[in-house]
């Protein structure tokens, strides 16, 4: 709301990098229903005085050039604005508002992270089902490989051929990522959208570009699973530090468990829920409650065997795909504790099951 063209133009500028389209006016709406009911509303400070008479609402945003003055701070409290912003300088922090207004933001996603006590452990076949049982339960579900020398998540998908983008195709993101434009970019596979790595060279994911990406699939809500790397360098640490729960997937060896202590010792200098699922065979004398004792934290659960599982694979079929299987009832009975857990404001995941 605003007469003030230069100043129009570059909100209109704005919002277009934001993807939004905006609703403009000089006054106050005809239809009050505008006002109350747009997710944002940006004042211009030339407008602030034809705002008399409007209902207080949150959202309301003033903005202008020159944003010294009092008189500017009293407009403010007079329209109930939540904030007072100066351009240019609030420009990147706007169009992010202005984003995630257009998108909806609701509550983000519940976020998971699995990452092997040592190599060979089962974290991402782990995640590979969790994030097909989530899909399967009507769950809006984004897979990130987290990983770069896992060999891409999606080979266990079966969609190493898929159409879409991967994580080279992100790696010089440093600002904002949409939501919507991140889910409609990645491939689809087996109801859920996943980020893998790409065939070619190596590239480094720098850390502004895990945080855009990630951040950006929290946004969609859902549920986000992310395959994390054993080695906890700047961009794995930006990963952990937007995860809800990390898993750590820890065999039942004594070596294993050394392992397991160290890579957790890291992951947990960043996330601050940090859970144990063991896998057996067991040495002598282990078992899953021995094994969480000795990593010093709460046991998420014992990961079952599953026959078969490779000879699925070699068809194309990814980890959980058999509803009925030993993996993919330990990933529902997961998810149900998971998801109750956020519902209810308490702990994401209950004890073993």
């Amino acid at each position: 709301m605003t007469e003030d063209v230069d100043l129009l133009d570059d909100l209109l500028r704005l919002c277009a990098a934001a993807g939004a389209e905006p609703e403009v006016h000089h006054t106050l709406p005809d239809r009050r229903g505008g006002w109350e009911q747009a997710p944002l509303v940006l004042v211009g400070d030339d407008a602030a005085a034809r705002c008399g008479g409007a209902s207080r609402r949150r959202g309301v945003m003033l903005v202008g050039r020159d944003q010294d003055s009092p008189d500017v701070w009293r407009r403010a409290v007079e329209i109930g604005a939540e904030y007072v912003l100066r351009l240019p300088d609030a420009e990147n922090w706007l169009v992010d508002q202005i984003a995630n207004a257009a998108e909806g933001v609701g509550r983000p996603a519940l976020t998971v992270g699995v990452i092997g006590g040592r190599g060979g452990a089962g974290a991402s076949t782990l995640a590979c089902a969790l994030a097909v049982t989530a899909a399967r339960a009507g769950h809006r579900t984004m897979l990130i490989d987290g990983d770069p020398l896992g060999g891409g998540i999606d080979v266990l998908l079966g969609g190493e051929r898929a159409e879409g983008m991967r994580w080279p195709d992100f790696a010089h993101s440093k600002g904002r990522v949409g939501g919507g434009a991140l889910e409609e970019a990645l491939p689809a596979l087996h109801g859920l959208r996943v980020l893998s790595w790409g065939r070619d060279d190596w590239v480094v994911i720098p850390p502004q570009a895990m945080q855009a990406v990630l951040a950006a699939a929290r946004r969609l809500g859902g549920v986000v699973v992310v395959d994390l790397p054993r080695r906890v360098d700047e961009s794995a640490a930006e990963a952990l530090a937007q995860l809800d729960l990390g898993l750590v997937v820890v065999p039942g060896e004594l070596r294993a468990v050394a392992a397991a202590k160290r890579v957790a010792s890291m992951a947990g200098m960043v996330l601050g829920d940090l859970r144990v699922v063991t896998r057996g065979p067991y040495a002598s004398g282990l078992d899953e409650q021995w094994v969480a004792r000795a990593m010093g934290l709460p046991l998420a659960g014992e990961l079952p065997t599953e026959p078969g599982l490779l000879a699925e694979q070699d068809r194309g079929d990814p980890p959980g795909s058999d509803a009925r299987g030993p993996l993919a009832r330990f990933c529902s009975a997961f998810w149900d504790r998971a998801l109750a857990g956020e519902g209810a404001g308490g702990s994401v995941v209950g004890g073993a099951s």
